[in-house]
């Protein structure tokens, strides 16, 4: 899933990242534009269009079906 994180200061906004580099982009804002002030604001997860998702169902299902009809034809 991708997450953009948003500064609780300014109007400062990750673009859409995975979860670790979205944070860390966040804390290399905060240690440039606000020193001294801890992490703040908040975390939006992109519902719409996550990254990643349900594409490793499709691979196994593939593979699951490749493999019945290999038994199917072995017989």
């Amino acid at each position: 899933m991708a997450y953009r994180y948003w500064c609780g200061e300014c109007g400062f906004k990750t673009p859409w990242l995975s979860e670790s580099e979205g944070e860390q982009r966040q804390l290399d804002h905060y240690a440039q534009r606000h020193p001294g002030i801890p992490p703040g604001g908040h975390v939006e997860a992109n519902r719409k269009n996550p990254e990643g998702g349900i594409g490793c169902v499709h691979v196994i299902g593939i593979i699951v079906l490749l493999l019945i009809i290999a038994a199917a034809c072995s017989r």
